[in-house]
């Protein structure tokens, strides 16, 4: 391997690799596994295992917690040299050649001031406010610095969607896009756009990383990756969260100053979030088992198609979708005019795109279309949002869907539920607390 692909890692290494001979300087050989009285402590995820679950034969143990990264064992050592920032700044470093809005401006001045100081701070910025291009003025002074940058997301997809925009904007850059599905093999770059998991391969890598859609699963409240992101930065490095609905943990976190917080509670159009509408359907579910749906939703959906809009309709489960689908069919809504899309559908990156293109005027979907994807002009419907699968933070991304466009800023957001349910209070009171902010702007 190149000296380069060990700067700010930690690479794993077999035990007939170290034990032959002495890396050479400047490589540092670091501990994979601590072995306590009862249990271990992997030194890559910092998760601890109890000794009977960890075990190895002839005395050995491994991590089970992490393997899907390549089994760390104590067999196994860690080669490791601290980031040099060995790169070379070519002018000019930002490439882009859009516009802020005002207040895009401001939020964005704020972003930069914080990085320059390396410090811990949150952009709440509502869906559609236009995050990533806020960020763009602090990582270019960044780099100018000779910083070494990551901007990690929990989402193979967001990453997928960033990388071509952070090419174009940072044309000049030397750039590498690291996940789970990739052929193509790591390299030493001055920016770095990863999913989170692979935060865990780093040790004191950046001067500032980047944590794009914090909220979203699987890194909102998980051990393993929120040690991984104060493993990655380097001990007075600085991390900026972004996110449209931060979770307990961060919210605590502002209220007792441990994190600057930067608020942008309007969408670059200048528009406040449309407000969630409630309907109280008890026994929707046993309605769906007799193959219909509640007569006040496809009232709904007839008055949405009939206004010329399209929409998303999402339900709870995979499950739903046929049901749901033949239920609309059964009232008139033709298969031609929609479809059903979910995660593991072999066909959702065309049926995305069918809507993308108007071939569709709804989607029927589960939570894989809460975030990442954008269609304008649409409405948003929810039947069983007090369902547990869904968060009161996935709610709001959902309804983030609706108003997205300055052409149609006010978008119809309405969810079905058979009981009340906190979750869902929840996430509407985050939509009003942040048109509150908004209104107060626009005054």
């Amino acid at each position: 391997m190149k000296l380069t692909e060990y700067y700010g890692r930690r690479v794993l290494v077999d035990r007939p690799d170290w034990q032959a001979k002495q890396p050479p300087a400047p490589i540092q050989t670091l501990e994979t596994i601590t072995v306590g009285d009862r249990k271990i402590e992997c030194r890559r995820c910092g998760q601890k295992t109890p000794k009977k679950i960890a075990a190895l034969p002839n005395g050995e143990f491994y991590c089970p917690r992490c393997i899907n990264l390549g089994r760390v064992a104590t067999l196994n050592k860690f080669y490791h040299v601290p980031e040099p920032n060995q790169f070379v700044v070519k002018e000019p470093v930002l490439t882009w050649q859009g516009q802020l809005s005002p207040l895009q401006q401001e939020a964005a001045e704020e972003v930069a001031t914080g990085m320059k100081k390396h410090q811990h701070q949150l952009l709440w910025a509502v869906t559609g406010a236009g995050k990533t291009e806020m960020m763009f003025r602090g990582i270019a002074a960044a780099l100018r610095r000779g910083e070494r940058l990551a901007v990690a997301s929990p989402r193979v997809d967001v990453c997928l969607e960033l990388y071509p925009r952070l090419q174009a904007a940072f044309a000049n850059t030397t750039m590498v896009l690291l996940h789970g599905r990739q052929e193509l093999p790591y390299r030493y770059a001055q920016l770095t756009i990863c999913t989170t998991h692979q935060l865990l391969r780093f040790y004191h890598a950046f001067d500032n990383l980047i944590i794009d859609e914090v909220d979203a699963f699987p890194y909102a409240a998980n051990a393993a990756l929120l040690y991984a992101t104060g493993q990655a930065v380097k001990e007075k490095g600085g991390c900026l969260y972004l996110t449209a609905t931060p979770g307990p943990s961060l919210l605590r976190q502002v209220r007792q100053k441990e994190l600057a917080v930067s608020y942008l509670p309007l969408r670059y159009h200048g528009h406040l979030l449309p407000e969630v509408r409630l309907r109280l359907t008890p026994r929707w579910r046993r309605t769906l088992d007799q193959k219909r749906l509640p007569a006040n939703l496809v009232a709904e959906l007839r008055r949405t198609l009939a206004a010329g809009h399209r929409f998303l309709f999402f339900v709870p489960h995979v499950r739903d979708l046929p049901g749901i689908a033949g239920a609309l069919e059964t009232v008139g809504f033709e298969r031609r005019t929609f479809t059903t899309v979910h995660a593991a559908d072999p066909e959702r990156l065309a049926k995305v795109q069918g809507m993308r293109d108007g071939r569709y005027d709804f989607l029927v979907t589960t939570t894989i279309m809460e975030r990442g994807v954008t269609f304008p002009e649409i409405d948003v419907f929810v039947l069983g949002a007090d369902d547990p699968v869904f968060s009161s933070s996935a709610l709001v991304q959902i309804a983030g869907r609706a108003g997205r466009a300055r052409s149609r800023p006010d978008g119809r957001v309405i969810f079905w539920l058979g009981c009340p349910c906190r979750r869902v209070r929840e996430a509407a009171r985050q939509i009003r607390f942040m048109n509150q902010k908004g209104r107060a702007l626009q005054r």
